[in-house]
């Protein structure tokens, strides 16, 4: 037999009479996994990022990089490159205080977003003051709002002692339960209701942990926004990823240094300090250029105009709380979409209205989203379509706030309106508190009335509704199903919730059975959270 051949050339056959001598087991290194605890953020970003274009290991890269090293890495392949992935690497804790329920919600609209924001059941938000717009010395206008924001507190208050004293008569203790649980437990089911008259004003303040890459989106979009608040907002979170961060260590860190150390020697205590306690900036390489959309604010000015001009003189139809949209041709999704989000029409509505139009009408629609795009320029959020479930949902603001941490969705926003009524939970006429519940939603549309729209939206209750779209796959529309109609949750995204199921199981039968959802329907002991 012949030896074989490789590219030409002979092979070396061990001989039989001679073979090769045993070696010994080769050993694979272990993996090796470990937390990273203590580099700047864009420092970890870049020995993150090193992963692909060097053989260092993580420990090598971070002991060999310094800040310098990595806005210069930054800069070229960030910014000059287009390598966006690398500020995914790169994340950034952020405490956000003091700001309204307006602009907070405007704040957690991104897809790639983590964070908690305070909770309308579990704190009371008497003492949390409220957001005032600037009227630009319109005093008249100031006094309506104070005067309108002030009423809507004190009736939140009221609201929140009488449910209070209604679910206890209706709710007694067990002899088993300690009476401050008992009473923790039956006021955060008060708050529940009185949440309701809670204006979009309201201060509260939330946690975020958000790469850079997402950082720089929201601020872009902040800043885009037509409300000076949200704007301000913006440059705020610009500035915090440029500023010093505040390092909980400090006080403690510099007491040390200035008692043990710096008492016993000067310059190690100098060299101490400036290497424990130098100004750790999250994020200046990577947020610096983050400005205005000129892209975002023109398409949404264009779209703004188009839906005016093709919906905005049309009554706005009836539609259900949740309607699972029919399959329609992606063409006519993009379009009805893009309009949808500034309309307050339902979404079949504006469907009818776009299915009227030629062909070539609705690609001028589509063009509008796409005019003045840059090469820098990601989608607006209402391109991406194509999902098989598709709900329409209008829902009093407070629960859609729950709703809207749903981030697998995709979720298309209308805009703040008074146009579609509020709601109102059975339980506050039961105990005997609908005539002022209804005063005071009157009230503070009187006021609305007499405020420019913006303004003016700061007043809207929790219980305005909301019109959004919610587009998902099978297994999100299945996993907020099951986790939104538990009985521990708030009564308004539980029948939300259940609807979605509901319509789901109606149009797919066969797929009923994989839903794991609470009957809304059957009572709920208060007392179980």
């Amino acid at each position: 037999m012949n030896p074989p051949e490789r590219d030409g050339k002979l092979l070396q056959m061990p001989s039989p009479a001679a073979p090769a001598a045993p070696s010994a087991p080769a050993t694979e290194p272990d993996t090796d996994v470990f937390a990273v605890f203590g580099a700047e953020p864009e420092v970890q970003a870049y020995a993150m990022a090193k992963y692909s274009r060097s053989a260092l290991s993580m420990r090598q890269s971070l002991e060999e990089i310094n800040q310098q090293k990595a806005e210069k890495f930054l800069n070229t392949f960030y910014f000059q490159y287009g390598h966006r992935s690398i500020a995914d690497l790169a994340h950034i804790a952020f405490a956000i205080e003091r700001l309204s329920i307006l602009a907070a919600i405007i704040l957690v609209d991104e897809q790639r977003w983590d964070g908690q924001e305070r909770s309308t059941r579990y704190q009371d938000f008497r003492k949390s003051g409220y957001f005032v717009p600037d009227f630009a010395g319109d005093r008249a206008a100031e006094q309506t709002y104070r005067a309108a924001a002030d009423a809507l507190f004190d009736d939140y208050d009221a609201l929140s002692q009488a449910m209070f004293r209604y679910l206890a008569e209706r709710t007694p203790r067990p002899p088993e339960m300690k009476s401050e649980q008992y009473e923790r437990t039956l006021r955060a089911r008060a708050f529940d209701f009185a949440r309701y008259l809670l204006p979009l004003a309201t201060n509260t303040s939330l946690g975020q942990i958000v790469n850079a890459r997402t950082l720089e989106s929201q601020v872009s979009r902040l800043l885009s926004s037509p409300y000076a608040e949200v704007r301000r907002l913006g440059e705020k979170l610009k500035q915090a990823a440029s500023a010093p961060a505040y390092n909980v260590n400090r006080e403690r860190w510099r007491q040390f240094i200035e008692v043990e150390i710096a008492g016993r020697d000067e310059g190690t205590g100098r060299e101490a300090y400036e290497l424990f306690l130098k100004p750790v900036r999250p994020a200046p390489t990577l947020v610096k250029y983050a400005e205005p959309s000129p892209y975002r604010v023109e398409t949404e000015r264009e779209l703004a105009q188009a839906a005016r001009e093709l919906v905005g003189k049309a009554p706005i139809a009836f539609a259900p709380a949740v309607d699972l949209l029919d399959d329609e041709p992606l063409e006519i999704e993009l379009a009805a979409t893009l309009l949808y989000e500034h309309a307050a029409h339902p979404y079949r509505q504006v469907r009818q209205a776009v299915e009227a139009l030629t062909p070539a009408q609705r690609k001028e629609i589509t063009d509008l989203g796409v005019r003045h795009r840059t090469r820098h320029d990601e989608l607006l959020r209402a391109f991406a379509a194509g999902q098989r479930l598709r709900f329409d949902i209008l829902m009093d603001i407070g629960g859609f706030r729950d709703m809207h941490r749903h981030r697998r969705c995709i979720q298309i926003l209308q805009p703040f309106t008074a146009l579609h009524g509020y709601d109102t939970p059975p339980e506050i006429e039961e105990a005997g508190q609908g005539e002022r519940y209804r005063a005071a939603m009157q009230h503070a549309a009187s006021a609305i009335g007499q405020l420019q729209e913006r303004s003016g939206h700061y007043l809207l209750p929790l219980a305005t509704r909301q019109r959004t779209l919610f587009k998902m796959d099978f297994a999100e529309a299945v996993y907020i199903s099951e986790l939104r109609t538990g009985p521990a949750g708030h009564f308004s995204y539980r029948n939300i919730a259940y609807a979605m199921y509901e319509a789901v199981a109606k149009r797919h039968p066969a797929l009923a059975e994989y839903f794991r959802v609470t009957d809304v329907r059957e009572p709920v002991d208060l007392l179980k959270r």
